[in-house]
């Protein structure tokens, strides 16, 4: 092993030692090192780039010329032929509701795609009661097209306000001006009532031989249904298994005309004892006939 102390010649001058100085020896070592050279390469340049980045943009005038020439761009590009949206299609709706969405979305048109935030436009459209279901996407020409699916309704609730139309889940669609303007409808009122309406109308289907004098259906106590025929007949049913109630009145109406007499009501609240009620000038009646036999 070569010795790092210099030793005098024997016969002659005194010549350096070639081993390197101990700071010359750790800056091979360093350079020699992965990391370092990575940073030489890319952190220097990259360090140097910010600082003269920084040392312009600390001028707030020239800021302001960058960021200034940065929107002119982006508006160029945004305004360009290809992204304006100049008219807008609504699809699958009635006048009425094509009516609505665009009084809800008072666009200034023409405009940029990139102004338009579809999100907040479909979340508006479907906010409308009348709309079960919408979408929203730019079509090429420039066209805004809101494609609707509509809430049907399928029953008329009655309320101290005046008629609302309902869909078959219980949402209001809209106010109904007259009931002569929905002849098929069937009408159900009372509180409550739009929460249970596919019972009601599991109630209208079951009714069948009884649709020619069904006025509708009632909500009692937010609790049971009553049906609401035609001569002031009304026919009380439970709270469970009313359909079934129903159909028993049905049968007994078929064998023995019941519902055809002078009769107020048919209360079957209690399943295992139904009940009838009289009319009043029935009963009256009933009552003269019954002292004309006592010779009264």
């Amino acid at each position: 092993m070569r010795s790092l102390i210099r030793r005098k010649a024997p016969d002659g001058p005194e010549r350096p030692d070639p081993a390197p100085s101990r700071l010359r020896y750790r800056m091979q070592r360093l350079m020699l090192t992965p990391t370092f050279r990575f940073f030489l390469r890319a952190g220097v340049p990259l360090v140097l780039a910010v600082g003269v980045g920084a040392g312009y943009l600390a001028d707030e005038g020239r800021r302001d010329a960058l960021n200034q020439s940065i929107a002119d761009v982006r508006t160029q590009i945004q305004t360009r032929p290809e992204f304006m949206v100049n008219v807008m299609a609504v699809d699958g709706a009635s006048a009425g509701v094509d009516e609505d969405i665009r009084e809800i979305l008072p666009l200034d048109l023409p405009m940029s795609s990139f102004d338009l935030d579809l999100a907040l436009i479909l979340q508006t459209v479907r906010e409308l009661s009348a709309v079960k279901d919408a979408a929203v996407r730019i079509r090429t020409g420039g066209v805004l097209q809101i494609e609707v699916v509509e809430r049907v309704p399928v029953v008329l609730w009655r309320t101290p306000g005046g008629l609302e139309l309902v869909d078959e889940s219980g949402v209001i669609v809209r106010p109904a001006a007259s009931r002569a303007d929905h002849p098929d409808l069937p009408v159900i009122a009372g509180a409550g009532a739009t929460e249970h309406v596919a019972q009601a109308l599991r109630l209208i289907r079951a009714a069948g031989p009884l649709q020619p004098r069904l006025r509708g259906l009632v909500r009692i106590g937010e609790r049971r249904w009553d049906v609401v025929l035609d001569r002031d007949q009304r026919i009380l049913l439970p709270e469970e298994q009313p359909v079934q109630a129903l159909e028993r009145v049905i049968a007994l109406d078929h064998v023995q005309e019941m519902l055809d007499r002078d009769l107020a009501a048919v209360d079957m609240r209690l399943t295992g004892r139904p009940t009838l009620r009289m009319q009043a000038s029935a009963v009256e009646q009933w009552w003269r006939v019954q002292k004309a036999s006592l010779g009264e």
